[in-house]
Order: C-alpha cells, then structure tokens, then sequence
C-alpha cells in the first residue's frame, strides 16, 4: 500500500522574515523562494535617476511616496518582493506600514540585471498583473528602454516601450526624462 507524499506548503512572511540580511535580493513568488544577488552599479544608478524625477513629482508635490529597494511589498499571502521601485499615491497610502507595504501599490518599476530577466519579465510581470499592480516599468539598461504595461481589463498592454520619455498613464502628471536617466 503507498503512501501519498505530503504536498507542498507554500511559504509566506513568517518564512521570508526569517532569511538573513546577507546583501542578495529575496522574494517569494506563488509560495516559492527566489534569491539574486546585490544589483550592479549601473542597476543602482538607473533606478536612483528614475526615482529621483518621481520623488520630485510625487512625494515634492505631497501627492504619494516613492520608496526604493530593499523594501518589502506583500502582495498576498504568498507573494512577498523587493520591486526596485514602488509608487504609493496617497489614496492607497493605508497599504504602507512601518514594516512593509502591504497591498497594491500604484506603479511598480524593475530595473533588468543578467540574473532577473526572467523572474521580472515573466514571473513578477505574472504576478502583479495578477494582483492588479495598475502600471509596470520593465527598464532595460542594456537597451536603454523601459517597457510600460499598463492594466486594461486585468490584463497588461503594453502601451509602448520608450527610450527618451515617459508618462506615467496611471498617475496625472508625472513623466520621467529617460535622456537623463542613460
């Protein structure tokens, strides 16, 4: 007679607080863990140029904050990640805590290294279309593009990919020169 195998339990963030603080990126996706190493320098230098010009228009004005990696944004119960960038504008600033932000948050921006290509252009792009994550940047550095969906329906569009400027279709008044960010 066989026995049958115990399925598999999903982790969540009782699990993920428990990772240690050893300079790699960990996430859980879909109950499964993920580990990166540290970005590169030119990963840092494009996410701070683009955070830098949404700060100016977003936490300057007192619209929202823009908060940058390594923070914490669960998403459910077993979607635990560290965008690069996150936007929270002001009428979802409930979700922010002082340990994390918890819930959805306006725009999410990942910025491509050799080792994320995958894990952001599938899996998280999976997951926070999924969620309902209104607008996602896949920034390419090596392409100097950023890839812009926005949810239509609960379904990503890619509304462009851009290599000068963009505009944030979610958010009024807000757009990123991309001539200063390469």
């Amino acid at each position: 007679m066989s026995q049958a195998l115990p399925a598999k339990s999903k982790l969540g963030y009782e699990h993920y607080i428990c990772y240690p603080n050893d300079g790699r990126r960990h996430e859980i996706i879909d109950g499964d863990h993920y580990v990166n190493p540290a970005p590169t320098t030119n990963h840092q230098r494009f996410s701070r140029r683009i955070q830098f010009q949404l700060y100016d228009q977003i936490e300057e004005t007192g619209r929202g904050e823009v908060f940058d990696a390594p923070c914490d944004v669960q998403l459910t119960d077993h979607d635990i990640v560290q965008p690069d960038l996150i936007v929270v504008m002001n009428e979802r600033r409930l979700i922010i805590t002082p340990a994390k932000i918890e819930g959805v948050p306006d725009l999410i921006v990942e910025v491509l290294s050799p080792t994320t290509k995958k894990l952001d252009r599938v899996w998280k792009k999976d997951l926070y279309e999924r969620v309902g994550v209104p607008e996602y940047w896949i920034v390419d550095p090596n392409d100097h593009a950023v890839e812009q969906f926005v949810l239509r329906e609960g379904k990503y569009v890619l509304e462009g990919t851009h290599s000068t400027r963009i505009t944030v279709a979610t958010i009024e008044n807000v757009r990123v020169d991309l001539s200063k960010v390469w």
